[in-house]
């Protein structure tokens, strides 16, 4: 599968899916009683193209994506302090066709744009089962020169109703030159998310 087809396949997929979730999610009843603070702040689910511009992505490889955020650990009295506290996230990417996979945990820091428009970054580290070096020409790995790496992403998403929302993200893996390989990693989806 090619890593444009991919993407666009992932797009329909949420597409679709938000749709019949925010369906659900109108029929709920409003309710004013309060609730207690939940640890689970947002549980995420999507696919990737992986590395569609390096070796990783030459033929198109998919991922199955999901990712899990904490709620802040403690919170600011303004909405401008509360930008800076940022939620610890742990997730995986799991390469449907046998290349890298990994696991990952960090912090996510999320900037509404506006009411309905948000942007995020986060860093953290990531553990893979790709190669460490490059000594095996028949390998679809990509070789990444260590384990743990760095990891980096950013979005850019839609709040669909106050549970739900769909996001664009990049995100690449690296070393940062701590190893003798230092290919990287990037991959490019969509996810949808929901919050708790």
């Amino acid at each position: 599968m090619r890593a444009s087809k991919a993407l666009g396949l992932s797009l329909l997929v949420l597409l679709a899916g938000s749709t019949s979730l925010l369906a659900a999610d109108a029929r709920k009843p409003f309710s004013t009683a309060s609730t207690q603070p939940s640890l689970l702040s947002e549980f995420r689910i999507g696919f990737s193209a992986q590395d569609p511009w390096g070796p990783e992505g030459e033929d198109g490889s998919a991922n199955l994506t999901g990712e899990i955020l904490l709620a802040k650990p403690f919170t600011a009295s303004d909405l401008f302090t509360s930008y800076f506290i940022p939620r610890p996230h742990f997730g995986g990417s799991l390469n449907v066709d046998g290349r890298t996979s990994f696991a990952y945990t960090g912090l996510t820091w999320t900037i509404d744009v506006t009411p309905d428009v948000f942007v995020e970054g986060s860093l953290g580290g990531a553990f893979h089962d790709g190669k460490d070096k490059v000594n095996d020409p028949f390998s679809d790995r990509q070789a990444l020169g260590c384990s743990p790496l760095f990891r980096e992403s950013g979005s850019v998403g839609v709040r669909l109703s106050a549970n739900w929302s769909v996001m664009a993200t990049i995100e690449h893996l690296s070393n940062a030159g701590a190893c003798s390989d230092n290919r990287g990693l990037t991959n490019v989806g969509a996810r949808v998310g929901y919050s708790f």
